[in-house]
């Protein structure tokens, strides 16, 4: 009887043990924040993070928690990439090119006169392309997702219809948009998109060059009159990345099944994000506000691919003079043309 009640006891004990322990083991919890610069309503947060965030959230058990600080709350979007080098938030989105210069190799994946049906087609060519290239100017963070935002128009407060009308007149435009604008000849204005609606409604600057989901999301059909399709002459990168020592921090078993939500998510929500938006964003302008659509003939069009050739050219001489080999544009080109099919 004595023997018994001591191996009821010593089993007692034992499952007390395990018990306690899985309850300790469950209650550690992993709290990261997300910086970025859209505000709250926009869909990059209420669908791409928020979505994101409960992905995660259930696919670790709890064990994850990602809260996101909208709006610039945390760190404003031209800091947000610094701002997670330096560990002041755990995770970032914003563009690479609000920092301009600090991803030379990755203003390829800008350049005009490059073809992207949608933003689909773009996402998938610079994730990829990223990859491969396996690029040291992103190695000081770890990358989660980069998704592209495809073509993007002119939408101004006057008519641009030919390469004359567009000669001097401000548009804000940011990274290699800026260098594009140039070569058409006109004036950018260097600016994130949280800053454009006060700038275009004071007359600062005249203009935007950006995908059609602005006027919408960030309410600039309201303070711009007409919209020029330039499909030709934009796509603009977002990444969203973590702390290097923050995600070395996580336990490995957790890292394999954030990188396998992450990758899922991407692939179902994150790559159409904007094709989800752009198409919002034009029935807004064209029905609600009223805003005239203006295509280009083909003869113009030819003019203005003409006039961006040189950005492209330029480009490659830079990365020479960097001592980098590697043909990035033949390879964006032929990825381009794969998931162009695809998409």
């Amino acid at each position: 009887m004595k023997k018994l009640i001591i191996l009821l006891l010593t089993i007692a004990m034992l499952l007390s043990i395990t018990a306690c322990s899985k309850s300790e083991k469950k209650a550690e919890v992993i709290e990261l924040s997300l910086a970025h610069f859209f505000p709250g309503t926009h869909p990059a947060e209420t669908v791409f993070v928020q979505g994101w965030a409960t992905a995660i959230e259930e696919a670790t058990d709890g064990q994850v928690i990602i809260t996101s600080y909208p709006g610039g709350t945390l760190i404003g979007a031209a800091d947000t990439y610094s701002g997670v080098v330096d560990g002041v938030a755990d995770l970032g989105l914003s563009c690479f090119a609000y920092t301009r210069g600090r991803f030379p190799v990755l203003e390829a994946f800008e350049l005009p006169g490059i073809i992207y049906k949608n933003s689909k087609v773009a996402s998938k060519v610079a994730w990829e392309g990223i990859k491969e290239l396996n690029l040291l100017e992103v190695q000081d963070t770890h990358l989660m997702m980069v998704i592209a935002t495809g073509p993007g128009d002119l939408f101004t407060k006057d008519p641009i219809r030919t390469l004359e009308d567009i000669q001097g007149y401000e548009i804000r435009a940011t990274g290699l948009s800026a260098t594009t604008i140039e070569a058409l000849s006109g004036t950018p204005v260097g600016m994130p998109q949280s800053e454009a609606y006060e700038a275009l409604s004071k007359g600062i600057v005249k203009g935007n060059l950006s995908p059609v989901e602005v006027l919408k999301g960030w309410k600039h059909a309201e303070v711009t009159e007409y919209l020029t399709l330039t499909p030709f002459l934009y796509n603009t990168l977002f990444f969203v990345t973590m702390n290097n020592d923050v995600w070395d921090s996580i336990p490995s078993d957790l890292q394999e099944i954030i990188e396998s939500t992450t990758e899922t998510f991407y692939n179902e929500v994150g790559i159409g994000l904007w094709d989800m938006q752009n198409e919002a964003g034009l029935a807004f302008a064209v029905d609600e506000q009223g805003m005239e659509v203006i295509t280009l003939s083909d003869e113009e069009t030819s003019l203005w691919i003409e006039k961006v050739t040189p950005v492209q050219v330029a480009y490659q001489e830079k990365l020479t003079d960097m001592g980098i080999e590697t043909d990035v544009l033949a390879l964006i080109k032929s990825l381009a043309d794969k998931y162009n099919e695809e998409y």
